[in-house]
């Protein structure tokens, strides 16, 4: 068992340890392919957010595609090795708070990965609200939401019908579909969802 000196995952440090010691279960070292599939199927680029990026590996396939993104995250370590690993994308990945970070254009695209399910439950409002706030209507939040009913995480789950009262608000559901490639720490336990701002 890993003696880590962060518990909080609230707090960068909880991150930085856990990128620092290679102790990331969440990583699967490329883009998933419910997120290359949407890439290639989509009318036109997206402008694109992927808060809590941890090693970005998404954030190369959609600049690969054309697509102007961004990644952020409020893990300096987390940052570095995103920074090494991506080349020429490298200049946009960016150390900052998702709860405070302002995007300089309008945002097409919430790219979701491990983000929500990374905070405590109890922050999820925040979360739903600043995706809402980012967001004009007709943009999207795309990604993977984890489901699942442990007390402990993180991983924190979801279930739809929480998922729902946090999201139909704000949001509407286009797209649901199981994922056929999760990794260990996800599998059996993920969907691919699209969800479009009212």
């Amino acid at each position: 068992m890993n003696d880590f000196a962060s518990r909080d995952p609230q707090a960068p440090a909880f991150w930085d340890e856990r990128f620092a010691r290679g102790v990331t279960p969440w990583d699967r070292g490329a883009a998933p392919a419910a997120l290359r599939a949407f890439v290639e199927r989509s009318a036109r680029p997206l402008r694109t957010l992927i808060p809590g990026c941890g090693a970005a590996y998404e954030l190369a396939c959609l600049c690969e595609a054309g697509w102007d993104a961004t990644a952020i995250d409020f893990s300096p370590v987390a940052v570095a090795a995103a920074k090494a690993a991506l080349g020429p994308w490298s200049a946009r990945v960016r150390e900052a708070d998702f709860f405070t970070h302002a995007p300089p254009d309008a945002l097409e695209l919430i790219y979701e990965r491990a983000f929500l399910c990374a905070l405590p439950r109890a922050m999820w409002p925040r979360v739903a609200a600043r995706w809402a706030s980012l967001l004009a209507p007709g943009a999207l939040l795309a990604g993977f939401f984890f489901f699942d009913d442990a007390a402990k995480g993180p991983p924190f789950g979801i279930n739809q019908a929480a998922l729902d009262a946090l999201l139909t608000p704000s949001f509407r559901c286009v797209e649901d579909a199981a994922v056929e490639d999760s990794i260990a720490v996800f599998a059996g336990k993920e969907r691919w969802q699209v969800w479009q701002r009212k």
